[in-house]
């Protein structure tokens, strides 16, 4: 869609500048005209999945956008006595050329999604669970009992089947008898996409609003907590920051593997099945800091200080930190984030509870990745989960991470890292 704004952009300008002969740099107006509206454009959510198939709706932010850029333009040719070279007319004409073929080209593009992409950009599902209603052209229909799927928040099985299931869905509807909506409701708020539970009358489980399907009425209950413009900014931070740090700290990494070897036998790299964002497992890679007889791979023992399973090197790259970097890995893959909410083991427990017990809030923090960093730990909220506590107060912390993300607060998530990489409850 950018590349697409872009050639409209530059049609505007070839077309005028023919015309009129001018002897302006077209390259260099083009240039910062393109970069001046990707940022705005970005910035307005004109590059919305919403935008690509209904442009009589979401047209508007990107035509805003190229107005305010061609604003400008009409500013800096004025400040800076650029009207001998490029005249008003110039832009005038450059506006409405480019505006008008802006548009065009993205009604092309709608009509193309909706007719030959819509099911493969936009998929839409249906979870029937014990209730029939007709499925809307479009939908793709899902039998729960045909695949033995039940909304069981004390399943993390069920829930990586499930965040397997909708993985490139946009939206998932559920279908399901009365006494099911409040843990359909809940399992949704987990997921990653917008999710709605067909109701016949109105019940409260946290409900955001109401749409439909069909003829049905249906309770939204989750939208997902990034845009797709957040989602590429945020993907854009990870990378920008874990491609830098992965060549920068490639002779330490390989230090700390040779040192990790000669300490004691086994391998460099601690694998363990984690939960990942929409409630789907992945394996977090971590350097291995105990011996391998003692190596806990469901994550039932909290750590303690001086715990005797721990290496000589083991302690000191736990105390620092070093043992989560390989962490940068999974960022690169697309598994992890910079900054989220801190995958934990299947096993782990806070007291004598497993976490889900504690509080069924608990699956909402996975609608984003899991980050190497996040609001807890800078926060000091590191360590065992020796109380019931200690989770809490860390889940309260990742469910408004959630609720208020915002590029700049990753930012500073990160820059605040800094001060709690050595902690007095990290061992």
């Amino acid at each position: 869609m950018l590349a697409l704004d872009i050639t409209a952009i530059a049609f505007g300008f070839l077309l005028p500048s023919h015309l009129l002969k001018s002897d302006f740099k077209l390259f260099e107006l083009l240039t910062v005209t393109a970069i001046v509206y990707t940022g705005i454009a970005f910035n307005s959510g004109a590059f919305s999945l919403r935008s690509a198939q209904d442009v009589s709706v979401d047209t508007a932010p990107a035509v805003r956008a190229l107005l305010f850029t061609y604003g400008v333009l009409f500013l800096l040719s004025y400040f800076l006595k650029l009207e001998r070279d490029l005249s008003r007319l110039l832009i005038g004409i450059a506006m409405v050329v480019g505006t008008l073929t802006l548009v065009v080209f993205r009604q092309i593009v709608a009509i193309y999604v909706e007719s030959r992409l819509r099911d493969r950009l936009l998929v839409q599902m249906l979870i029937l669970d014990g209730a029939d209603i007709a499925p809307p052209p479009g939908y793709r229909v899902v039998r729960a009992s045909d695949i033995g799927l039940v909304p069981d928040l004390r399943d993390p099985a069920m829930l990586n089947a499930f965040g397997s299931l909708i993985r490139e869905c946009e939206r998932v509807v559920v279908a399901c008898s009365e006494a099911r909506c409040q843990d359909w409701a809940m399992l949704l708020k987990g997921a990653n996409v917008r999710g709605d539970v067909v109701v016949d009358t109105i019940s409260h489980f946290g409900a955001l609003g109401v749409s439909h399907i069909g003829d049905r009425a249906t309770l939204t209950v989750s939208v997902g907590p990034l845009s797709l413009r957040d989602a590429f900014a945020k993907r854009a931070f990870d990378l920008a920051v874990c491609v830098p740090a992965l060549i920068a700290l490639a002779p330490a990494l390989l230090l700390t593997a040779l040192l990790i070897k000669l300490d004691s036998p086994g391998p460099v790299l601690f694998r363990q099945r984690r939960v990942g964002r929409g409630n789907e497992f992945f394996d977090i890679l971590k350097f291995r800091s105990m011996r391998v007889e003692n190596c806990d791979a469901d994550g039932n023992v909290s750590t303690r200080r001086d715990d005797d399973r721990i290496t000589r090197v083991g302690y000191f790259i736990r105390r620092t930190s070093i043992d989560e970097l390989p962490q940068l890995l999974n960022v690169f893959l697309g598994q992890m984030s910079i900054v989220g909410p801190r995958p934990h083991a299947l096993g782990s427990l806070a007291g004598n509870h497993l976490f889900w017990d504690v509080d069924t809030r608990y699956w909402h923090r996975h609608a984003l990745k899991p980050g190497i960093t996040g609001l807890a730990q800078v926060r000091g909220y590191r360590g065992a989960t020796n109380h019931v506590e200690d989770l809490t107060r860390r889940l309260q912390a990742d469910l408004e991470y959630a609720a208020n993300w915002s590029f700049w607060r990753d930012v500073t998530i990160l820059a605040m890292t800094v001060k709690v990489v050595v902690h007095k409850n990290t061992y």
